[in-house]
């Protein structure tokens, strides 16, 4: 049996909409992508490709792991699940829809805290004052992390925080946090503003290869059609 291509989609909501009008605008149609219960669909308008939908969440864990050619899903997720992205993903096209910016954001009452250097500042006082760590609730460690470090803010705690966490604050479970944000209104509602300097990434849905396919001669010759197809530059396969 002949080698396709597998194709991870989101499995809903918003994002698996766009997707699906994204591709449907380029000639390639996904059915059975409507019914969220539905986890396996069709593709028309171009061959040898297999359709599988999963949460965005998921599609870089089999990506990486070469359980997926292309998927589509939102940088932030692919820079924060997978340590080694570059290594491993190629962002092949942003897709213009999904944007959110991942941010450090601090209360209003923090008047003269503007910057990363400032929340450092801030972080050895609070030190001095409790003898614990300031806390920055997030569910984006990695991103996080490697963010904070690159500016020398020193003396964080990040603390896990997997659903609203602007809310985290006012309930102080945290000093600060980092978490994305569309509109930032839900920030404003909650006292919170991004630092000035604290945008850690503005990300937006992609459509990304696993680089695995690079070293494969028969995936390539799937995948060219395909990117013919989106109108996107097709590719060569590694040595």
């Amino acid at each position: 049996m002949s080698r396709r291509l597998r194709l991870g989609l989101p499995s809903k909501g918003r994002l698996r909409d766009a997707a699906v009008a994204w591709f449907a605008a380029r000639g390639v149609v996904v059915s059975g992508a409507a019914d969220a219960r539905e986890y396996a669909g069709h593709v028309a308008g171009v061959e040898g490709v297999d359709l599988v939908l999963l949460p965005a969440s998921e599609i870089p864990r089999e990506l990486a792991a070469g359980r997926l050619d292309l998927g589509v899903t939102g940088e932030d997720m692919i820079r924060e699940r997978i340590p080694d992205a570059d290594a491993r993903v190629a962002l092949l096209a942003r897709l213009g829809f999904g944007h959110a910016d991942l941010v450090v954001a601090v209360p209003d009452a923090w008047a003269d805290v503007e910057t990363c250097a400032d929340l450092d500042a801030v972080a050895g006082r609070h030190r001095a004052r409790t003898g614990r760590p300031l806390r920055i609730a997030t569910k984006y460690h990695l991103l996080t992390r490697r963010f904070l470090r690159a500016r020398g803010v020193a003396d964080c705690l990040l603390v896990d925080s997997q659903g609203a966490t602007e809310g985290v604050v006012r309930n102080g479970v945290a000093e600060a946090i980092s978490d994305i944000t569309s509109s930032g209104e839900t920030l404003r509602a909650n006292r919170l503003r991004p630092l000035d300097d604290g945008v850690v990434l503005r990300s937006e849905a992609n459509l990304c290869l696993a680089r695995h396919a690079f070293h494969r001669v028969e995936t390539m010759g799937l995948l060219s059609p395909v990117l013919t197809t989106l109108g996107l530059p097709t590719l060569e396969p590694s040595a």
